[in-house]
């Protein structure tokens, strides 16, 4: 596996591949790897010829600058992550690699950005968006990887491809989770140990909701969830939002739509964690 931190040798190196007809796969990351991470890298490794897996922080889709600061960087561990489950490029460049200058370019994707996420963290997938486009155009890669743990952003990822008619598939990758049911995310190497303990209530929660679903209407299964969370102490419910898996605008009763997902956000501690059910 090759580490690349340059636009320029990047694209040098693809260039000679994409002459051999190689198919390319990038898989977007901003690093502190995970069992997650390797998912979308394995599905990428068997999918295509050549896999791209960037990791690089990217500052403009923080709107907290001190969770910014906190977010782990483990660049060296992602390396060797990366080379044993066959990634051929890590691509990771420096801010001043990927922002020459200022972006200043706007997306909106309403309504899918303006709920959820999009309330919460102002300006947070217009920083998304910029970013990935920049790696669409310098990677140009036939398919990209997301997991579907941030559901959200794969729905407006998806709508992003289609209006800026990139030729590429977006090929979205169940969440992982750990043994205990806790989905993976790079934030949960801050939880400390009674913490990691409590945070795994959101997805007990969320797993007892489905059940409960099945003999109850969708406002007391929203308020099964919303109860179970402010039960526990030391979880902060921020949303939960059922909704429209396509359109991602609440729903109020089961039939109103085919496929129907719950998105939560809870902080435990100072932490901020998110996680996602499907219902039907």
């Amino acid at each position: 596996m090759k580490v690349i931190h340059t636009i320029k040798e990047l694209q040098a190196e693809l260039s000679a591949l994409k002459a051999q007809g190689k198919m390319v796969g990038l898989v977007p990351t901003m690093g502190a790897l995970h069992d997650g991470h390797a998912s979308l890298v394995k599905r990428s490794v068997a999918e295509n010829d050549v896999t791209v897996v960037s990791i690089f922080v990217n500052p403009t889709q923080f709107n907290d600058k001190n969770d910014l600061l906190k977010y782990p960087r483990t660049l060296e561990a992602d390396c060797e992550l990366l080379q044993s489950v066959g990634a051929t490029i890590a691509f990771a460049p420096s801010v001043e690699e990927v922002y020459p200058e200022p972006d200043t370019r706007s997306f909106s994707y309403a309504p899918l950005d303006t709920v959820m996420e999009g309330a919460f963290r102002p300006g947070h997938f217009n920083g998304v968006c910029q970013v990935v486009s920049k790696l669409f155009d310098m990677v140009q890669p036939h398919r990209a990887y997301f997991g579907e743990k941030d559901f959200q952003q794969l729905a407006i990822i998806r709508e992003m491809v289609r209006q800026m008619q990139f030729p590429l598939e977006i090929v979205g990758c169940p969440i992982v989770r750990e043994a205990d049911g806790l989905a993976m995310s790079s934030r949960n190497t801050r939880l400390s140990a009674e913490e990691r303990k409590t945070a795994l209530n959101i997805s007990r929660v969320l797993f007892e909701s489905q059940q409960f679903a099945k003999a109850h209407t969708l406002a007391e299964t929203k308020a099964f969830v919303e109860e179970g969370i402010a039960a526990i102490e030391g979880l902060r419910l921020e949303y939960y939002e059922v909704v429209n898996d396509r359109t991602l605008q609440t729903v109020r009763s089961w039939d109103e739509a085919e496929g129907i997902v719950g998105c939560i956000t809870v902080f435990c501690g100072d932490v901020r964690l998110i996680d996602n059910i499907r219902y039907k």
